[in-house]
């Protein structure tokens, strides 16, 4: 079990280090609104052990929700070496890896960055210069066996694609939980 104090000592610090990712948002209405759906602590705790390093990156006016999306420099570590889902995983006949990137952001009940959510993000900074990220991926890409994913390279962001069922220790993928 996680400690709700220091998850939330570690997401302020985050808050107050980086003003740029959510200009005028106030961190005691972002903590107002954890309070009022503490049950999102856990998919915030699991996006920060895993190494997303969540910070909020948005704000949806429409329903209110704050956007916490994971702004680690690169790929979250304890993510990597997936591929893109559970078809994609099982197809594999050898060397299949130990998971997939629907089936984790599932588990910690977040969403996988769609390629405009992706984008969006790279306009906060410079991620992903190491490391790829698979997007959300279209249902007719995915139908043919393919998926995409996306990195920064030379100040700029790319968007691929490639196998699902391929996997890279390099491979990743990073999350948006609506608060």
């Amino acid at each position: 079990m996680f400690q709700a104090e220091t998850l939330l000592s570690t997401l302020k610090s985050r808050f107050e280090k980086h003003p740029e990712r959510h200009e005028g948002v106030v961190w005691t209405d972002v903590l107002d609104r954890l309070e009022m759906f503490p049950e999102k602590l856990r998919c915030l705790y699991e996006m920060e052990n895993s190494g997303g390093e969540p910070d909020i990156a948005g704000f949806d006016a429409d329903t209110g929700e704050y956007l916490f999306i994971d702004c680690s420099a690169q790929s979250p570590a304890g993510r990597r070496n997936i591929c893109y889902d559970r078809e994609a995983m099982e197809s594999r006949k050898t060397n299949r890896p130990e998971g997939n990137a629907t089936d984790m952001a599932d588990a910690m009940g977040i969403e996988i960055l769609s390629e405009t959510q992706y984008r969006e993000l790279q306009r906060l900074g410079s991620f992903d210069t190491k490391t790829s990220s698979w997007l959300h991926t279209p249902r007719d890409i995915r139908a043919l066996g393919g998926a995409l994913f996306s990195e920064r390279r030379y100040r700029q962001v790319f968007v691929y694609h490639n196998s699902a069922q391929s996997y890279f220790g390099v491979r990743g993928f990073r999350g948006l939980l609506r608060v």
